[in-house]
C-alpha cells in the first residue's frame, strides 16, 4: 500500500481493548504514521491537550466515559477543535452514528473494518485539514465549481442552482470526504429552527442531484449515508 502523504503524521488510538490497540499500532506504523494509544476517555483527552496531534481513532464504549462525550470535549476544547475524529466502534444503531457526529466526530466505521477503507478515509480526514495551495476552483471529475464567480459547471456546461442549492452544494463539497447529518447540513444551510425539516432537505437534495448527476439514481457525487445524512465523494473512495 501506498505511504500516507504526510508521513509524519500523529495518529491517535483510543480503545480499551489492547488486542485492537496492537492491530491498529502495527498495521498504521507500517504506514508510515506516528502512533500513540490511550486505553481511556480521560487518557484520550490528556493526551490531546499535552501535544500535536493530526487525527484521532476514537471507539464510542470506553470504560470510564462514552466516546460522544469525549468527541464532545475535544470540540470543545480550543484550539484542539480542528483534529479529525474517526470513529470506529461496534455499535450499528444509526442513533449512535448520528450522534457521534452531532457531537463533532468527522466520520464512522463500523467493526469490524476492512484496512483498506481505513486507511482511505484516514487520507481523506487529513488531507482535508492540510493547507491548500488553492481553494477558488473545485474540480472532481466532470463537475467543477468556481467559487469565486457561483459558477458550476457540469460536463463542461454551466449549471443553474438556486441560492439554497448552491450552498447546500457548498457544504457538502467543503466536507468532503466526511459525513454530514441531516441536523447538520440543515443548520449549516438553512440555520437554527431548521433542523428537524427532513423533507426541505430531501427536496433540495433531490433536485440538485438532478443537476449535478450524470445518474442521480445512481449518484457518483453526493453519496447517502442511510438513515444519517450525506457524503461528498472523496477521491480516495
Amino acid at each position: 500500500m501506498a505511504l500516507p502523504e504526510n508521513p509524519a503524521a500523529r495518529i491517535l488510538v483510543v480503545d480499551d481493548e489492547r488486542p485492537i490497540r496492537r492491530f491498529l499500532h502495527a498495521t498504521l506504523s507500517s504506514q508510515g504514521y506516528e502512533v500513540l494509544e490511550a486505553a481511556t476517555g480521560r487518557e484520550a483527552l490528556s493526551q490531546v491537550s499535552g501535544g500535536h496531534l493530526d487525527l484521532v481513532i476514537l471507539d464510542l464504549g470506553l470504560p470510564d466515559m462514552d466516546g460522544v462525550e469525549v468527541t464532545r470535549q475535544i470540540r470543545q476544547a480550543r484550539p484542539w477543535t480542528q483534529i479529525p475524529i474517526l470513529i470506529l466502534s461496534v455499535r450499528e444503531q444509526e442513533e449512535s452514528k448520528v450522534a457521534a457526529l452531532d457531537a463533532g466526530a468527522d466520520d464512522y466505521l463500523t467493526k469490524p473494518f476492512g484496512v483498506g477503507e481505513l486507511l482511505a478515509r484516514m487520507r481523506v480526514a487529513l488531507r482535508r485539514t492540510a493547507p491548500a495551495a488553492s481553494e477558488a476552483v473545485f474540480r472532481s471529475d466532470e463537475l467543477e465549481v468556481d467559487w469565486n464567480r457561483r459558477l458550476v459547471l457540469f460536463q463542461g456546461r454551466e449549471v443553474t442552482l438556486t441560492p439554497t442549492e448552491y450552498d447546500l452544494l457548498r457544504a457538502l463539497i467543503r466536507n468532503a470526504g466526511k459525513v454530514m447529518t441531516h441536523r447538520m447540513l440543515l443548520y449549516t444551510v438553512w440555520g437554527a429552527g431548521y433542523e428537524q425539516d427532513m423533507h426541505l432537505l430531501r427536496v433540495n437534495l433531490s433536485n440538485l442531484r438532478r443537476k449535478i448527476e450524470p445518474d442521480p439514481s445512481r449518484p457518483r457525487y453526493i453519496l447517502t449515508e442511510p438513515g444519517v445524512g450525506y457524503r461528498f465523494r472523496a477521491e480516495d473512495f
